[in-house]
This record gives structure tokens, C-alpha cells and sequence, in this order.
């Protein structure tokens, strides 16, 4: 598991409100899951249990056109039973490859695209309550167009859409993916759009 923090994290100020793990039993470990069940000590001195996913980290990609276009991408979700639209993104290979990296890597995989620029957007926790995953966002420009490399199961339709319709469509609803909205977001925002 990495070790991601907030820069303006300071733990002094919230000691009263840490949880120290007093047990841990490993439930499953899958392919991408790993859950475990630890028993922690609580600010008052009881203890509780709590339930958890550990994953090992993700990136994401808002791959933008120099005409302000959006590469999006349409996936089954098996969990959902439905296509949805998101960015471009998947999990690290591993707890030690290079974050940018597996960045490039995703974003060539799935679209075929390579970028110039890349800026980091921060970070964004899908599950904090259960789940210690933290994706990786960024904004790639300076696109050029390649060969896709899909896994053998990864089956997907890439799309280009004006950032200003990507935009509107999440405040509409439309695009209930959690990363998508926050990355799309801030580097609309990062642009000036």
C-alpha cells in the first residue's frame, strides 16, 4: 500500500481522532481485491471493527485535444449492469511503478494516444470509508494518435466530445463516474474553461 498524504496534513492537529489497527486478518485476495478485516483501537479506547478493501492505486486520464475535445470512453460496467462514459484509466501494475508511467501506459493501451504534456491533477479517494485506492489524476496534452493495445477482456468504444458537452453532461448527470467528474472538473477549471 502507498503511503499517499495530504501536503497539508498535519497530524498533530487530529490525533484525537486517529483509529490505531490492533489486528488484521486477510478475508480474500483476488486479482484486484484484497480485503482484510482489522480490529482498531478508537479515539475513546473501545475498539471496533472495520471492513476494508486494499487496492493497489489507479491513474486517470483527461486526454484533451489542442481544439478543446475530450478522448471518453464507453465501458460496460459488469457491477452496474450498463455502458457508462469515463476517461481513460486503470490500476497500477504494481505498488512500486512509476504513477506517470502507468499513466502513459493506460492511456496508450486504451486509446491509442500518446501526450507531450502531462500535468498531475491530485488525488481522489473513491471509497475512504472502506477502501484505502487512491487514484492518480491527470491532464494529457499535446496528443498523437497510435495503436490501441486493449486487454483480452477489455472490450470499449472511444469517443471525442467537446469539454464544454463533457462538462454539461456531469452537471447533468449524465456521467455518474466519480473520477470522471472530478478530473474532467479540475482541468476544465486548470484550462480556463
Amino acid at each position: 500500500m502507498r503511503n499517499y498524504k495530504d501536503p497539508d496534513y498535519r497530524p498533530e492537529e487530529y490525533e484525537r481522532l486517529r483509529e490505531t489497527q490492533l489486528t488484521a486478518r486477510d478475508i480474500f485476495h483476488g486479482q484486484i481485491l484484497h480485503l482484510r478485516e482489522d480490529t482498531v483501537r478508537l479515539p475513546n479506547g473501545g475498539t471496533a471493527p472495520r471492513e476494508l478493501i486494499v487496492h493497489v492505486g489507479a491513474v486517470c486520464v483527461v486526454p484533451v485535444t489542442e481544439d478543446g475535445q475530450v478522448y471518453v470512453e464507453r465501458q460496460f460496467r459488469y457491477p452496474l449492469g450498463q455502458v457508462i462514459t469515463e476517461i481513460p484509466a486503470g490500476k497500477l501494475d504494481s505498488d512500486t511503478e512509476d504513477i506517470l508511467q502507468a499513466a502513459k501506459r493506460e492511456l496508450r493501451e486504451e486509446t491509442g494516444l500518446t501526450a507531450d504534456r502531462w500535468t498531475e491533477l491530485g488525488l481522489y479517494y473513491p471509497a475512504a470509508a472502506y477502501s484505502d485506492e487512491v487514484i492518480t489524476m491527470y491532464l494529457a496534452q499535446g496528443l498523437h494518435k497510435g495503436n490501441r493495445e486493449l486487454d483480452a477482456d477489455e472490450f470499449l468504444d472511444v469517443q471525442l466530445l467537446p469539454m464544454e458537452q463533457l462538462i454539461r453532461d456531469i452537471l447533468e448527470g449524465k456521467v455518474p463516474d466519480g473520477k470522471t467528474q472530478a478530473a474532467v472538473l479540475k482541468a476544465a477549471r486548470l484550462l480556463g474553461m
